[in-house]
């Protein structure tokens, strides 16, 4: 029955966000998020495990796109809400080579552009990324295969680094539908 209501509330769910069920077969067996270790923009290695505890964002970024604005209100959420919820920028050049800098160019362009205090990482390929097919495979994470198909794609995690919910490009970081996640 469990299934059944699963079926369905996932063929009903907005195309823009779609949110963590309940309960699923492959999140008993999900890898951790926890378990990543990534070099941050600056050069120096993270351990994800050093975000226990606290709800993240994770966002494929591009510094000519259409929606590159988001890094003003990527800014803004960090700024408000920063106490709830670590964002976590992830530079990419998947779509439409909107992303073609260095690591230290992608750096300056958002510090100087955008005022960006976030955490960033070093440039990605969202298809290749561990990261990224964790995000997108729900025998991974336990519930989701919604990959990128543009920048500027959102996956919000909570305090127990569970993948709770997916937000498309379109969504704006300082909607009511992220805000009232918080």
């Amino acid at each position: 029955m469990k299934k059944l209501v699963y079926r369905l509330l996932l063929l009903l769910k907005n195309k823009d966000i779609k949110t963590r069920p309940n309960y699923t077969e492959a999140s008993m067996n999900a890898k951790k998020f926890y378990d990543f270790k990534i070099t941050a923009i600056e050069g120096n290695e993270i351990d994800f495990s050093t975000y226990k505890g606290k709800k993240v964002m994770i966002v494929n970024t591009a510094s000519a796109c259409g929606f590159t604005p988001q890094y003003d209100d990527l800014q803004k959420l960090h700024e408000t809400h920063g106490t709830k919820l670590t964002i976590l920028g992830f530079p990419a050049n998947n779509f439409g080579g909107q992303e073609p800098g260095t690591n230290d160019e992608i750096g300056a362009f958002c510090r100087k552009n955008f005022g960006v205090t976030f955490q960033l990482f070093q440039k990605v390929d969202v298809k290749e990324n561990e990261l990224f097919k964790w995000l997108c495979d729900k025998e991974q994470n336990g519930w989701n295969s919604e990959a990128p198909n543009w920048n500027f794609f959102k996956y919000l995690l909570n305090e127990n680094g569970e993948l709770v919910k997916f937000y498309s490009s379109s969504v704006n970081p300082m909607s009511d539908e992220i805000v009232k996640m918080l």
